[in-house]
Order: C-alpha cells, then sequence, then structure tokens
C-alpha cells in the first residue's frame, strides 16, 4: 500500500466524484483549517450534533441504541461538556474507490486542546458523509466549529483491488447522510 498524493486526491475528486464539495487547496484564514493537504484532505464538520447526555440516566448500548443518550443540536458552534462526547458528521460526501482504504486522523488545533476525533477506516467501495465521533478529554467545555476542519483522511491505494469490498458486503453503513447511529 501507498499513500496518496495531492494530485492523486485531485484528479479522484474532480474525475470520479471522490469527495464533494471537493476543496481543491487548504483554507486557512481564521478557521481550522480544511481542504486539499500534500498527502491528504482535511474535512469539515457540519452544523449537526448529537451531544451525549446523562439527563434520563440512559445506558449505552451499541446493540440497543436510546436516542435518549444525546441531544441534538443544529448549531455554529457546538459546545460538549467536560468529559463527554458528541456526534457529528462530515460535510463532504466520500465514494471509496475499491483499490482504496482510508483512514483519520484528527487535527492537531484540536488534539492539543485535549478534543480527540475518532473515525474507523472508511472501506474500499464505502460511500456517504462520515459519522466523526467527538471526546471532550478535559475537566472544562469544549467548542467545536461547524463548517471548519476537523479530521484528515489519508487514502491508502492497493497494489491491487480488494476481492470483497464494503458495498459486495452491502454493509449497514453504506450511503449514510447525516449523522448514523449504531446499528445492528
Amino acid at each position: 500500500m501507498s499513500v496518496m498524493s495531492d494530485r492523486w486526491i485531485r484528479r479522484m475528486a474532480q474525475d470520479h466524484g471522490m469527495i464533494e464539495p471537493f476543496v481543491e487547496q487548504q483554507k486557512r484564514d481564521g478557521v481550522i483549517s480544511y481542504g486539499l493537504s500534500s498527502y491528504g484532505y482535511d474535512a469539515r464538520i457540519a452544523d449537526e450534533f448529537k451531544i451525549f447526555t446523562n439527563i434520563d440516566s440512559a445506558v449505552v448500548d451499541p446493540k440497543s441504541f436510546s436516542p435518549n443518550s444525546f441531544v441534538d443540536r443544529q448549531t455554529e458552534v457546538c459546545i460538549i461538556p467536560p468529559n463527554s462526547f458528541a456526534l457529528g458528521h462530515t460535510v463532504e460526501y466520500f465514494r471509496v474507490p475499491r483499490n482504496v482504504l482510508v483512514i483519520c486522523l484528527g487535527k492537531s488545533t484540536y488534539a492539543r486542546c485535549g478534543i480527540i476525533v475518532n473515525v474507523t477506516p472508511l472501506e474500499p467501495e464505502w460511500e456517504g458523509q462520515v459519522t466523526i465521533e467527538i471526546s471532550n478529554t478535559t475537566p472544562l467545555p469544549a467548542k467545536i466549529y461547524a463548517r471548519e476542519g476537523i479530521c484528515q483522511f489519508l487514502f491508502l491505494q492497493g497494489n491491487e483491488a480488494c476481492e470483497v469490498s464494503y458495498a459486495d458486503k452491502a454493509g449497514k453503513y453504506m450511503g449514510q447522510r447525516g449523522t448514523a447511529l449504531p446499528r445492528m
């Protein structure tokens, strides 16, 4: 496998719709950066958030997830309570080629503030808006800025196409729009 360059990402986004909308160069002025970078793409978080709360004493159970576990907010700035967690989704819609695996890493600006971003890998032939998991590991409230950079995606191209892709398996998170909650 090899990490794909900005030229490859640009070509795949423009010619094959791999990232939509696609920002061809990194935007930085007064915002947490987003757009095409040297060997990746910095995605933006949308303005819709699911903030975890313990108002109803719900138990977080991935096999039987209750919507009582969070409150929905549509906002330009999401405040995540201390030692808490929120879900959001990317502004961008991704279409991963069959011979590519995508890895997500949090942005250093947020990491230096104790805000950790987690996304599982985007498998070959997966497509959709990416659900972003955001943890505030600090004892203080934390701000997340909508429509600004939240994470960087790295594109790893295999020497050959995979034998079974996410589309072949009819994966349960295929084609998601918005924030997808856990499914069984």
